[in-house]
């Protein structure tokens, strides 16, 4: 249904057909068709493939995924993908990671649906993904390990710190595949944000509902954000059991990894602790892999998040002219107000370097240089944030989405 959604709100198929042949998987082909579901029209992608009987193991995927003629960005989020269901499953297991075999998500239909999610997520190229609480259905379903309750053990799992929504349908509604996809791939839950609507997809699942039109609903668009304003996360941790050095090390890996700014704060924790406050401003987008990096080199035991606006400057590249040569910098302004222009730290300490000469020389010379633009700079949003929504209507006769 994901696939079946991206593919109608305009990926293009053959992108997809090309990235999932590339898997070498034998009579693998991949269906796209238009039908009607409770009055609506949408697209539904089926996977068609040879029967199969073997399980496979996270390390199998693995070598399917790096074998597939891909981008690097898209091969990363599939492993994710299929790392969240691994790890679900693990945990659900009581084994580790390397031993536990995939059923119906190491299926072939299963990877493929994955593997072009991935791919289909990655050519939208969206800043965020907002989805609306998911439904998990109700009954009872058969899974490999015999008669279980809905949500399936695994899926449960993949559930956590998920809003669920209660639609009284008698069946499994979110799927494992489902689960992993959002897991991995949604910033935040809740309504349709303000936005301008850009493009609409529908994927249809296979089973019919009486009242109720069994889509999943993507809406592709451009958020609604002043051009003084933009959205970031939060993100912090208290820290009493980290060497600076490693702190120090920390920020440095973060900084790589586009955060937008990281701070360290001195702190009297409980007991009289002294400790840091290690603090990150990061895009939504990245906020996930910027957490990662916290929790793998300070071994902390929580982050704090917070989603929160910022007024700013809306900015753009300029270079300026010194005895030197070019130095790089950026001119801000605010409405009408005036111009502000800070030169680069990295280009003033190359010139500083080169010349050998101090560093605040080169950066007065740089400000001294600058000459403010008669004409007024164009007012241009600092960030443009493509939202994609799942939203599910309760209504009797709308379309009602689950991943």
């Amino acid at each position: 249904m994901t696939l079946g959604a991206l593919l109608d709100a305009g990926v293009d198929a053959d992108v997809v057909r090309c990235g999932i042949d590339s898997l070498g998987i034998e009579g693998v082909r991949l269906s796209v068709g238009e039908v009607v579901k409770g009055g609506f029209r949408a697209t539904k992608v089926d996977v068609e493939h040879p029967e199969q009987h073997a399980h496979r193991h996270l390390s199998d995927v693995q070598r399917l995924i790096d074998t597939a003629e891909i981008t690097d960005a898209q091969r990363d989020l599939a492993l994710r993908i299929f790392t969240a269901v691994a790890q679900a499953e693990s945990t659900v297991h009581g084994m580790p990671l390397d031993k536990v075999h995939f059923h119906e998500v190491g299926a072939i239909d299963s990877i493929v649906d994955i593997l072009g999610a991935a791919i289909g997520f990655d050519l939208l190229g969206v800043d965020e993904l907002v989805c609306s609480p998911l439904p998990p259905g109700r009954g009872q379903i058969k899974i490999d390990h015999g008669i279980c309750t809905v949500p399936a053990p695994g899926t449960a799992e993949l559930l956590k710190g998920i809003p669920l929504a209660d639609v009284p349908v008698d069946a499994e509604l979110t799927t494992p595949t489902g689960a992993a996809i959002v897991k991995v791939l949604a910033d935040r839950f809740g309504p349709l944000p303000a936005m301008t609507i850009e493009q609409i997809g529908y994927g249809a699942g296979t089973m019919d509902f009486p009242g109720r039109a069994n889509l999943l609903r993507l809406i592709v668009g451009t958020a609604t954000v002043p051009a003084d304003h933009d959205v970031v996360m939060l993100l912090e941790s208290n820290l009493d059991d980290v060497s600076p050095e490693i702190i120090g090390h920390t920020k440095q890996k973060l900084l790589q990894a586009g955060a937008l700014d990281v701070y360290s704060t001195a702190v009297q924790m409980k007991k009289d602790r002294p400790g840091m406050i290690l603090g990150v401003i990061a895009r939504p987008a990245e906020a996930d892999a910027i957490e990662s990096i916290m929790f793998a080199e300070t071994g902390t035991f929580g982050i704090r998040r917070q989603r929160i606006e910022r007024s700013v400057r809306a900015r753009e590249a300029h270079t300026v002219e010194t005895c030197w040569g070019p130095i790089l910098g950026k001119v801000g302004w605010r409405g009408a107000g005036d111009q502000v222009f800070t030169p680069e730290f990295d280009d003033c300490a190359r010139v500083a370097h080169e010349q050998g000469i101090p560093l605040r020389e080169v950066y007065r010379a740089a400000l001294a240089a600058y000459v403010p633009s008669t004409d007024a700079p164009a007012s241009v949003p600092v960030v443009h944030h493509h939202d994609h929504d799942h939203d599910h209507d309760h209504d009797s006769g709308h379309t009602h989405d689950h991943g």
